[in-house]
Order: structure tokens, then sequence, then C-alpha cells
């Protein structure tokens, strides 16, 4: 099986005034397709700039991540926002939809930047609706919804365009308990199906619903350990 990502001796350092300040020191990680990891740590731990490099949101200082087995190191901006849209979607703890477009316009906005024809992006964006329940709100707006159900249509967003890899930052940070369930209970079917998933949380009972859990301290890569006893939702 394919190697979904893979960072090699990964380094990320910021400047500042007082000079770089060097937030990963070097990450080996591997996750094959189909995997589900949670990626767990103390805020300032490098997580959340290690998401952002393997999303192409951020381009690391040293060493080398690659998506699919090709590197994206030296990428330019452009280039490197090509390939996020080719392979990636995203789900956000503050959900990122347009408050003056319907559910339905905003699951379909990849495929616009992906100049898919329109009747095409609306076909689409109404299947990915119905896989998460959410086919009779598609013409509500963000604000006519709950939060659960605008987390579901963020995750429909971030699969429309059939990407290699779904990175999940924090996606339950904004709901009940009963509400994350629910998430949570999509996102692992959605593994279940074959689709590959990476999971940043602060919660154990969220992690617990992965298959692997990896710890971050200090910008490095403490522990690497499958699930003991996952978690059903």
């Amino acid at each position: 099986m394919a190697d979904a990502v893979k960072t090699v001796d990964l380094k990320k350092a910021y400047r500042t005034e007082a000079g770089d300040l060097e937030v990963l020191h070097g990450v080996n990680f591997e996750m094959d397709e189909g995997e589900f990891t949670a990626i767990m740590g103390p805020s300032g731990s490098g997580k959340s700039t290690f998401m952002n490099i393997v999303g192409c949101l951020d381009v690391a200082t040293g060493g080398e991540c690659l998506l699919m087995g090709e590197s994206v190191k030296n990428l330019s901006p452009d280039r490197l926002a090509a390939r996020r849209n080719k392979f990636i979607g995203f789900v956000f703890q503050g959900y990122n939809l347009l408050p003056k477009a319907d559910l339905l316009e905003n699951v379909a906005l990849p495929l616009l930047y992906a100049r898919v024809p329109a009747r095409e992006r609306r076909k689409r964006a109404m299947a990915e609706l119905e896989k998460v329940g959410l086919a009779k709100w598609s013409r509500h707006h963000p604000g006519q919804v709950s939060g659960g159900q605008q987390q579901r249509a963020a995750i429909a967003r971030a699969l429309v365009g059939k990407p290699g890899l779904i990175l999940a930052d924090e996606p339950t940070g904004n709901l009940d308990s009963q509400t994350s369930d629910e998430i949570m209970s999509l996102l692992t079917k959605l593994n279940d199906d074959g689709a590959t998933l990476i999971l940043v949380t602060h919660e154990p009972d969220v992690a617990a619903c992965a298959k692997r859990i990896v710890r971050f301290r200090d910008g490095l890569l403490v522990e690497d350990a499958p699930v003991a006893e996952r978690r059903v939702v």
C-alpha cells in the first residue's frame, strides 16, 4: 500500500526579532492510504505546524514532505495550491463556511476552483450533502442550521473533490458531546469506507476513535502507537 503521507527529518523555523524560532526539530512520519491517525500534544508542541505543512498551507524550512509519493519541496505557491486542491480536503474547528452562500454552494466551492462545470458541481455537491444527511437543508445558509450541521456541511465540502487525504483540525472543538459523537461517527464511517484521515485533537475520547495516535512534544514526535481499544460511536 502506498504512503499517503511521508515526512523525512521535517523541520520548521519562524523568523522573529529575537532570531529564528524552530518549531519542528526533525519529524519522521509515515502513513499509509486508508489509515486514520489522531495527532495529539499540548499547545505549542508543533502538531498544528506539522498539519499545516502536510496540508500544503505552509512550507518546511528543512527536510521533506511527500504526499501520495510526490515531494512538495520547492514547489511554487501556485503549484503548492494546485497540489492542495487536488489531494487534500480540510475540516476546521470553525467550519469556515461562507455565510452568504447556502450549503450547496459552500460544498460546491472546491469544484468551482477546479473549474468543474456548474451542473456537475451541483450534482456532486448534492450527492455529498446526501451522504452526510443534509440534502433537505441544501438551500439553507450556515446561520440557519446548527453547529453540527455546519460541520457536516464542512465534511461534505472536504469530500466533494474526492481528495486522497482528509485533514481535520479540532473538528469537534465547538460542539457538545452528543454532536461531537455524531461527527466522529461520520468520520469513522468515512475511514471504514476507505478514506485516509489525519485528525488533530486535544480530546482523548475523540482520538480514541482513530486507529493510531501520534503525540508531539516540543517540536518532536515522541510517541506513535496503535489505539489499543478503539472507541465505537
